[in-house]
């Protein structure tokens, strides 16, 4: 049985915790500065006052419909400034008080008239002092030359008068003209100098008996208030609200307020509320990829997930805040396509939703915009998939493009002031978007595939046709390692399915991971013709083992000078981790004449290092067993099983799969698939009888089953 292989551990060294500790507060506050630094394109939107000018025109970024308070309040406050102060009805009491008060001056006037004893100083003084009417000189001296019947006159005409004027409503501020019409109801019998006197005396007791009342005159406004319906404004999308050079009005600055284009000066609380978010987003990402040691382990992938995040997060927050069609168009799921193609579609979809959070975070329609970009994205990367064909970018657009479609209409359609035009100018961005995602992914997936040495679907299965010049190299000149090569493609390909392994790296790497024979081909024996003497016949132990271990150095200068992807460079160096050449050493043992201290093991060792991962582990093991069952012919499926154990076993107590993380199910596995696989190459033949030609006799022999080893070399 097997030795359980050593769970690979990443083993940090404090330097790279430093490293990742460093990048993760860098990209956090990073992504904070995004979330809290001003937009300097739309600044002079943001800090606008009632009474400045505007700078440039703002737009709407979508279409509104909302209730004025504002132009509500306007026109309330006008309809109840037209209701005019309501007055109470006349009151009697205060007629009869001005009349009395008048019957009590001409009483008073009365005596100081018929005072024989006063002279006309003191009568003209005793009048001066009335209070309830002040009267000229003229008008006292007139008043105290009237002989009786004229004072009798005067006297009755003035009460009348008052009487009837008092009847009549008076209003405080209609009190003057009231006054003025007093002449008009004095008898025409009555002298034109006793009229003055009737005139002077009813004017100066005429008083208002109907007052104004603040309570009916408030309530009447208030009615006149209620009346007025809520005004509502409408903004279509891109509609000017307001102008370049135009004075900023109270309407202008709640229209800006109602579609987030007005924000108060920075608050402690939303600073907070952003680095809240922040913390909490980093936190899950860190917590994902924590899980994806694999991941954290290599600088470059970390770093280029940091880098794409924060692009995308910096170039969004400054094209995207205040804009109306520019939030729809914004290929967020680039991203996920992108991520999806480098890494895999898991870590392409869960990083998609911290940087859509932080992406629409204080945006009017966060919500809308969250769920758009998120469900779009997924549906992307789930029919994206393996990314196997340019057409699959294809349609993975066209997925992302129907699925934000479908988000805008379930969002749009419910709001009672909807826009048409608004609409389907959306539902045209999300073409333009599904597109510009898919052309994101499709270039510069090619462009970091590159640059950064990361190997994708599209590259390996370039990588993998037989027409690249360096499989054409390796064929015209080793055609017998080429053929080991796609045998070791075919054995490791099934079982890398099986565990969960990247089937089609593990492909491509099988087929040159031994491009270094194709130098000096003649050196291997599947590239030696049947019979031919054996170069390494006359080579000492040492040189013999000395060129057959270069053949991973001259495989690596050979992935260098085609450029073969990093990931690929990793089959050529560990395909055969740090074994022994067996074969060699044995021989230079045998040569020491019993005194084996003299020959130094290092020297038939290969540089490695182990395999690294699980697909170069199974080009390590597949690569054994084929070479075993090559040269031991298996007779029967438990011989071929009781090999590939053998191998397998090997491997594992030598600790070559220590660094992978192959478990003991997955050796089971790959035993079982390793069989099967290379049943199919050595399985039994029929041997068929002789048949003898014209008038020869041929005996039927009994046909039985052998077992015949096919190879190809």
């Amino acid at each position: 049985m097997f030795r359980t292989p050593v769970q690979r551990n990443v083993r940090w060294s404090r330097q790279h915790s430093i490293f990742l500790v460093v990048l993760l507060l860098v990209s956090a506050a990073l992504s904070a500065f995004a979330l809290l630094a001003p937009l300097a394109a739309r600044a002079s939107a943001q800090a606008l006052e009632v009474g400045q000018v505007v700078p440039e025109d703002i737009l709407a970024p979508r279409a509104i419909t909302y209730a004025s308070q504002v132009l509500t309040d306007q026109a309330r406050d006008a309809a109840a400034e037209d209701i005019l102060p309501v007055y109470s009805a006349p009151n009697a009491s205060i007629a009869r008080t001005q009349v009395n008060r008048l019957r009590a001056a001409l009483t008073f006037m009365e005596t100081v008239r018929a005072d024989d004893f006063a002279t006309q100083e003191q009568k003209l003084a005793d009048l001066a002092a009335l209070q309830d009417i002040v009267l000229s000189q003229q008008s006292a001296e007139d008043l105290l030359a009237l002989n009786e019947t004229g004072w009798q006159s005067v006297s009755q005409e003035a009460i009348a008068v008052l009487e009837q004027l008092m009847r009549s409503t008076i209003r405080e501020d209609r009190l003057e003209d009231t006054r003025r019409s007093v002449p008009a109801l004095i008898s025409l019998a009555i002298p034109e100098d006793q009229a003055d006197l009737v005139s002077e005396l009813v004017t100066a007791f005429a008083a208002a008996n109907s007052l104004l009342s603040e309570d009916l005159t408030e309530a009447a406004r208030e009615e006149a208030r209620l009346e007025i319906e809520p005004i509502t404004r409408r903004f279509l999308t891109n509609e000017v609200i307001v102008e370049s050079g135009q004075v900023v009005a109270e309407e202008d600055i709640e229209a800006l307020q109602e579609l987030g284009l007005l924000r108060p000066q920075a608050r402690w609380q939303d600073q907070v509320g952003a680095i809240a978010l922040v913390a909490i987003s980093f936190a899950f990402m860190g917590a994902y990829l924590n899980i994806r040691r694999d991941i954290l382990a290599n600088r470059r992938s970390i770093l280029i997930i940091a880098a794409l995040f924060l692009v995308f997060l910096f170039v969004a927050r400054i094209t995207i805040p205040n804009r109306a069609v520019v939030p729809f168009l914004f290929p967020i799921a680039g991203f996920s396509l992108l991520v999806s193609t480098l890494f895999s579609a898991q870590v392409g979809i869960l990083l998609t939703l911290p940087l859509s959070l932080l992406i629409t975070y204080a945006l009017p329609n966060s919500l809308e915009l969250t769920v758009y970009y998120i469900l779009a994205s997924m549906f992307g990367v789930l029919v994206l998939r393996k990314a196997e064909r340019i057409l699959s970018f294809f349609w993975a657009g066209a997925a992302i493009s129907a699925a934000g479609a479908l988000i805008i209409l379930a969002y749009e359609l419910p709001n009672p002031s909807l826009d048409v035009i608004g609409l389907i100018t959306l539902l045209g961005a999300t073409l333009i978007y599904g597109l510009g995602a898919a052309s994101i992914g499709l270039i510069m997936q090619y462009l970091l595939a590159q640059v950064m040495g990361v190997s994708t679907t599209l590259q390996l299965l370039e990588l993998g046709r037989p027409d690249h010049p360096l499989l054409q190299f390796i064929l015209r000149n080793a055609p017998g390692t080429y053929q080991h090569s796609l045998q070791i493609a075919n054995l490791a390909e099934q079982a890398a399915e099986l565990i969960g392994a990247d089937a089609l790296l593990t492909r491509v790497g099988a087929l040159y991971h031994d491009a270094g024979k194709a130098r000096h081909p003649h050196f291997f024996i599947e590239n030696q013709v049947p019979g031919s003497p054996n170069p390494h016949d006359e080579l000492s132990p040492t040189e013999s083992a000395e060129i057959i271990i270069r053949h991973v150095t001259d495989g690596l200068e050979l992935a260098a000078k085609y450029r073969l992807p990093r990931r690929l460079h990793d089959f050529v160096a560990e395909h055969h981790g740090t074994m022994l050449t067996r074969y060699q050493y044995a021989k230079a043992q045998e040569s020491t004449n019993g005194d084996k201290s003299v020959v130094d093991k290092n020297d038939f060792i290969y540089p490695g290092p182990k395999p690294q991962s699980n697909e170069t582990g199974l080009i390590m093991l597949a690569d054994g067993i084929e070479a075993r069952a090559r040269a031991e012919r298996p007779q029967g499926e438990e011989e071929l099983r009781e090999l590939v154990k053998s191998v397998v076993d090997q491997r594992t107590s030598q600790g070559q799969l220590n660094d992978t993380s192959l478990t003991l199910h997955d050796l089971e596995t790959i035993v079982e698939s390793f069989t099967t696989t290379l049943r199919g190459v050595y399985h039994p033949r029929i041997h068929y009888p002789k048949i003898e030609e014209e008038g020869e006799t041929f005996q039927e022999t009994q046909p039985r089953q052998v077992e015949e080893t096919e190879t190809t070399h």
